[in-house]
This record gives structure tokens, C-alpha cells and sequence, in this order.
């Protein structure tokens, strides 16, 4: 069996459960369409919550930029809006408590799903970091695309790395002589983070396995551990990067979207025994964050968005922290300003929303290349699994998106990084001996 994901939804991986589930929504979404149905514009049964098996769901968060969709969607009445009239959206003191609560589940006291690095319900649903014991998860949407950094630390101002981190080598390689390995902090293994970090590592010649300590922070105490000088350089999403700056502890090497355009970032999770529970409560809660999405991505909204973003109860940051980066413009905090940059962190737009199979099938290589999941795992059997676009599918049939907007295969195609390298979801295989730095 080949390690790609399958291409469209009538591939002998996706059930026949499924199949029916799908043509039952667009038999659904044709007759919103007769009611004059628009993207969002609910019928009076979803209004009143008549066809959801459950109003209720417990969703985690960590106090990120990128969890913006579901602040939005609990802020602005979406969830409620689509019959969820009970969602609880959870912040979360780490993505290693996400993890936990995720095991427990909301009917014991945990969470049912999450605002989620997208290797995590691939790693639970494998049990490689709860103990071998599997928890499936299934993903049913991704929620946003670029909008993480890579910053460094006061000490290494002089040097203004950008995406070219060979810079460091003597730099870390003096420290490690002088008996201190330089830290590179992540905020959890085999995540998104952990990712940008060590492929941008490796692309300069500096192995993270043993030229830098990697060490796990995380995000909301990623400036603070910078400013004691706890590591040298971090990974992070929002507003963390742009806080460090305005701190003046440190300042931006990179915003991820130099190291790939337009590369999947968070993901909406929920733990596969809900979904099969409550098959139509979860597509409402795809519904109600795509709408959030759109609402996200419109420039007009950005303020907006921000200062619900920067509330206590969300990320409890300056508004001024977020809203920059949000719009567009990025101060590394060397003299280089960029306005309208086209690596902005996008919420609907380029199909930001669609959870692409071909995506999560990099991020399972990757885990792969740096020994987090085994070389024989079976990755074409385990994104059927894991990865429901047939739900978000549904969805969008069901708000009568128009056909731009849904992508016409789960495969975005061959995607090419900053350095040159490529990676073709055909064959995996030829990425990972293209790559001279791995486990």
C-alpha cells in the first residue's frame, strides 16, 4: 500500500457510513438552497437546534491567535446559530493538558476536542503520547494557515538571522564549547512548532538532535522564559513572537509562511467517539467555525477580531500584540518592517478551512523523519481514519458555498519549501532521502 492520501471521497478507504452520511447533506444542502440559502443563512430547524443530537461539546484552547475561529464562533452567536447551544470553549494551560483531557473526554470531566496541533490527533489516535493507549480522533477541519514565528533572543541581535539559521552554527557551536548547549524551545514533540523549528535547524546545517537543546514551553510562557534567558531561540504561534518585540527581550528570525506559503497550521479536532455519537452536532460545530472563519479573514474585521482575541478569558493579551500581525504587517524588530505581507496568517482564504489529506500526510513524514512515529506506520490507512473532510464537505454543501470555494481534491499537489526542497504527496518517500539531517 502506497503512503498517499486517497483522492476523492469514493475511494474503497472511506466507508460506505460515510458516503451515505455525505449524500444525505447534499440531499439537505438542496433544499436549503430552495429557501434562498446563503453562505451562513441557517433554516429556522438549525436556528432552533431540531436536528443536532446534542446542543453540547467541551473544546479546548491555548491562548493563540490561531484559536481566533472559536472565539469568534462563541463571541458572535455562530455556535449557537447552528442549534450548539451548549459549547463550552475551554482554555487550556498547555497542548501536553489538551492531550490529557482529551484522554479523559467531556463525559469525564475532560474535553471532547480541540483547537489542536494537527500531528496531535494523528499521535493520539496511534496512543504515541498517551501511553500506547489510543484515543481516535478525528480532524474536521483545519482553522487557519501560516501565522507562527521563530524568534530569537537579545544575545543573537547582531546576527539579524532571517530564514537562513546557518548563521547560528558557530554561534551554538562556541556555546556548546564553553559546556552549554544553546535551547531551542517548542511547544510540544512532533507538533506543528516542533516542525518549523527543526526544519529550519536542519535546512542551515544545524542538527536538533544534537547541536541545540530542544526543550517544551508552553506558548503563553514562551517571552517569559526568554526573558530569564531560558532558551535562545522559540517557535509559537500569536501574538508570543509579536509580544517578545514589543517587550524588547528579542525579535523575529521568520514568519512561518517563509519557510512554506500558505502551510497548514491548527487544526479543529474532535475525539472519534463524539463524532460517531453525534454525527450532525458535529457538523453544526464545522458550520459554526467556517462561518467564524470567514468573519476572521475579512480585513474589515481584523480590530475586531483582536480585541475578542485579547480578552481575559481568551488570550489576555494587548490588542496591540495581536492585531498587527493580523492585518499584515510584521516589525521583526531589526529595522525590517514588512506591510501586507503575503504570509498574513489566513483563516478562509487559499482553503484555509479544508483539511487537505496531502497536508497531514507532511506532517506524518515529518514525525517519521525525527523518529516520533514508526517508518512502517501505514499512513494511507491512518488519514482515513483520522481525517474527515467528508464532514466538512457536508458542511460546506450544506451552507451552499459556492464551488470556489470547495477544493475538487484532497490532495493540494506537490508543495515546495523555502530551501528548494519538495515535497510530492505521491511519493513520501523520495522527501524523506532528499533530507541529509534527520533521526
Amino acid at each position: 500500500m502506497t503512503d498517499k492520501p486517497t483522492q476523492d471521497d469514493n475511494t474503497s478507504t472511506v466507508s460506505a457510513s460515510r458516503r451515505r452520511f455525505l449524500k444525505s447533506s447534499i440531499l439537505a444542502a438542496s433544499g436549503m438552497a430552495l429557501l434562498g440559502g446563503m453562505p451562513g443563512i441557517r433554516s429556522a430547524a438549525w436556528a432552533a437546534g431540531g436536528d443536532v443530537e446534542t446542543t453540547k461539546v467541551k473544546l479546548g484552547f491555548i491562548a493563540l491567535t490561531d484559536a481566533a475561529p472559536l472565539f469568534v464562533a462563541d463571541e458572535k452567536g455562530f455556535f449557537a446559530k447552528y442549534g450548539m447551544t451548549g459549547v463550552e470553549v475551554l482554555k487550556q494551560t498547555s497542548w501536553g493538558t489538551i492531550r490529557d483531557n482529551l484522554v479523559l473526554g467531556g463525559a469525564r470531566n475532560g474535553i471532547d476536542g480541540a483547537h489542536i496541533l494537527t500531528p496531535m490527533p494523528y499521535q493520539l489516535s496511534v496512543g504515541s503520547i498517551n501511553n500506547g493507549q489510543p484515543v481516535p480522533m478525528s480532524i474536521l477541519a483545519r482553522l487557519n494557515l501560516n501565522g507562527q514565528g521563530i524568534s530569537l533572543g537579545r544575545e543573537y541581535a547582531d546576527l539579524k538571522v532571517g530564514t537562513d539559521s546557518s548563521l547560528l552554527k558557530d554561534a551554538f557551536a562556541a556555546k556548546k564549547a564553553r559546556g552549554t548547549n544553546a535551547s531551542a524551545a517548542v511547544t510540544f514533540p512532533g507538533g506543528t512548532h516542533d516542525l518549523w523549528m527543526r526544519y529550519w535547524l536542519a535546512a542551515g546545517g544545524i542538527n536538533p538532535n544534537s547541536d541545540v537543546s530542544t526543550i517544551v514551553v508552553p506558548p503563553p510562557q514562551m517571552v517569559a522564559n526568554m526573558k530569564v534567558g531560558s532558551m535562545d531561540t522559540f517557535c509559537v504561534g500569536e501574538p508570543w513572537n509579536d509580544q517578545l518585540i514589543n517587550q524588547k527581550i528579542g525579535y523575529s528570525a521568520l514568519t512561518t509562511g517563509e519557510l512554506w506559503t500558505n502551510h497548514p497550521e491548527k487544526s479543529l479536532a474532535l475525539r472519534s467517539d463524539f463524532v460517531e455519537a453525534n454525527p450532525n452536532a458535529s457538523k453544526a460545530l464545522v458550520m459554526a467555525v467556517m462561518e467564524a472563519q470567514m468573519f476572521c479573514e475579512d480585513m474589515a474585521n481584523k480590530e475586531e477580531v483582536a480585541a475578542i482575541c485579547a480578552k481575559r478569558r481568551w488570550i489576555s493579551a494587548p490588542a496591540k500584540d495581536i492585531v498587527s500581525r493580523l492585518q499584515g504587517t510584521f516589525d521583526y524588530g531589526t529595522g525590517r518592517v514588512e506591510e501586507n505581507s503575503p504570509h498574513l496568517m489566513r483563516f478562509w482564504s487559499e482553503h484555509a478551512s479544508y483539511p487537505y489529506q496531502s497536508h497531514d500526510l507532511w506532517f506524518l513524514t515529518e514525525n517519521k523523519r525525527w523518529g516520533y512515529l514508526p517508518a512502517d506506520l501505514n499512513n494511507q490507512a491512518l488519514i482515513a481514519k483520522v481525517n474527515r473532510e467528508d464532514i466538512w464537505r457536508a458542511a460546506a454543501s450544506e451552507m451552499n458555498l459556492p464551488a470556489d470555494q470547495i477544493p475538487t481534491s484532497t490532495s493540494r499537489g506537490v508543495e515546495t519549501f523555502f530551501d528548494g526542497k519538495t515535497f510530492d504527496p505521491e511519493n513520501p518517500q523520495a522527501y524523506l532521502d532528499s533530507l541529509s539531517i534527520k533521526a
